[in-house]
């Protein structure tokens, strides 16, 4: 009795000590998805246009997935968006300087499965709640990459 008792303790033990293993990894992809998200994202692209930023945080083949009127969609590719952003540096309108244009996101799940993950999260310009992205990234052998996005956008409030 007493070695049936020592050896469910044992495995309790050892149990616990697996979930919380996988409990702190979690946590450290989470953490380094953030990261990522405001380097690359929110950085990168959003305030600083840092052309590094995002080349180290997007996938080659991300895609920014919008949808227009009826059943229409759309998307732009990192290499578009990046495009965006260099013209946008070259007519000097990155890196931002006023604070009231400035990105700022607010994480609200950021949900881990192995090497995949969702974000959503709220974005907003100055202190203005714009849209709620939704970012899928992948686990690769050197770190996490943003590979697509999907989006809603409030609509402006009309005064």
């Amino acid at each position: 009795m007493t070695k049936l008792f020592l050896s469910t303790i044992l495995i309790l033990a050892l149990s616990f000590s697996a979930f919380a293993q996988a409990d702190a990894d979690v946590k450290k992809d989470q953490e380094a998805i953030k990261k990522v998200i405001q380097s690359a994202y929110v950085e990168g692209i959003q305030n600083e246009g840092n052309l590094d930023k995002i080349d180290k945080g997007f996938h080659p083949g991300f895609n920014l997935i919008g949808i227009g009127q009826g059943k229409q969609s759309w998307k732009l590719p990192i290499y578009n968006w990046k495009e965006s952003t260099k013209k946008k540096l070259e007519e000097g309108k990155l890196p931002k300087k006023d604070k009231d244009k400035m990105v700022s996101v607010k994480f609200l799940n950021v949900d881990v499965t192995g090497t995949a993950a969702v974000v959503k999260l709220e974005f907003y310009v100055g202190k203005k709640l714009t849209y709620v992205d939704y970012l899928s990234l992948y686990k690769f052998e050197d770190d996490w990459k943003i590979v697509s996005k999907i989006f809603y956008k409030f609509p402006d409030k009309k005064d």
